[in-house]
């Protein structure tokens, strides 16, 4: 069975966020992610990690101005000097958190100069971070959630990497925004498979409680897949009694082992 860490951005919420990493290990996730540390100290998240025996599947770059629709700088002309300076922040918090994957926003943006930004930021973020064993995801994030997004299909996040061609950069594909953009994503899964660090999962289209991917997690399962399943949705209501789901998961993997 895949193994789930849950986003403690959007679950948990009804929660103080320092309290949130205790309520993920009581409901079972071996694991924690969250977008964005910044507004944290980081040497006490690493003692809520530590203290919940919990590992950390991913957190993003600092997306510049989110108050003001800023959705990342890596794809965004002209902002290459920010980049850099909140790439050195990631690089400070995975150090102090002992990150082995972050995820470099794209930003809003368009076109080939766009595209060479990004390819060229990706591979500074990727040499640094490499320094640290901490490999850099990309994301295709679907243009209803997030309209502009440079990045915005599975199949062109495919070719970017072989763009970029660096070792130290990975897929983070998004069940949910791969469903909202393309349709059915257990089809795509070979295909993906290859370039994939890290999985995101949320129900399609209102992006709550991921009910009935069975078929997917066992593909996972079936595949090799041995890195976390990031749970990245909005609870309906309280988390705690959203999570049928993952019961359920756990019930059918047993059976399937019977």
């Amino acid at each position: 069975m895949p193994r789930f860490s849950a986003n403690i951005s959007m679950m948990f919420t009804e929660l103080a966020f320092d309290a949130r990493f205790e309520a993920a290990r009581n409901a079972g996730f071996g694991a924690v992610e969250f977008m964005f540390p910044y507004g944290y100290v980081p040497e006490s998240l690493a003692w809520a990690l530590e203290e919940y025996a919990l590992g950390l599947s991913v957190f993003n770059l600092p997306p510049g101005d989110w108050g003001g629709c800023e959705r990342g700088l890596a794809a965004v002309r002209g902002r290459e000097a920010e980049f850099a300076e909140g790439l050195d922040m990631a690089a400070r918090y995975g150090r102090i958190l002992r990150a082995d994957r972050v995820h470099c926003m794209a930003g809003i943006a368009e076109g080939r100069e766009a595209e060479a930004c990004y390819i060229g930021n990706v591979r500074r973020a990727a040499d640094k971070l490499a320094r640290q064993d901490c490999t850099v995801l990309i994301e295709p994030i679907n243009t209803f959630d997030m309209p502009g997004y440079f990045l915005n299909r599975t199949d062109q996040a495919v070719e970017l990497l072989h763009k970029i061609d660096h070792e130290n950069v990975a897929l983070q594909w998004d069940i949910y925004h791969h469903e909202r953009t393309h349709g059915n994503a257990l089809s795509a899964l070979s295909d993906v498979l290859p370039h994939m660090a890290h999985v995101q999962i949320a129900g399609v289209p209102e992006r709550h409680e991921p009910k009935g991917f069975g078929a997917l997690f066992a593909a996972l399962d079936a595949s090799g897949y041995a890195g976390w399943v990031g749970c990245e949705y909005h609870p309906r209501g309280k988390t705690i009694e959203g999570l049928s789901w993952l019961g359920e998961a756990r019930d059918a993997a047993g059976a399937s082992r019977t």
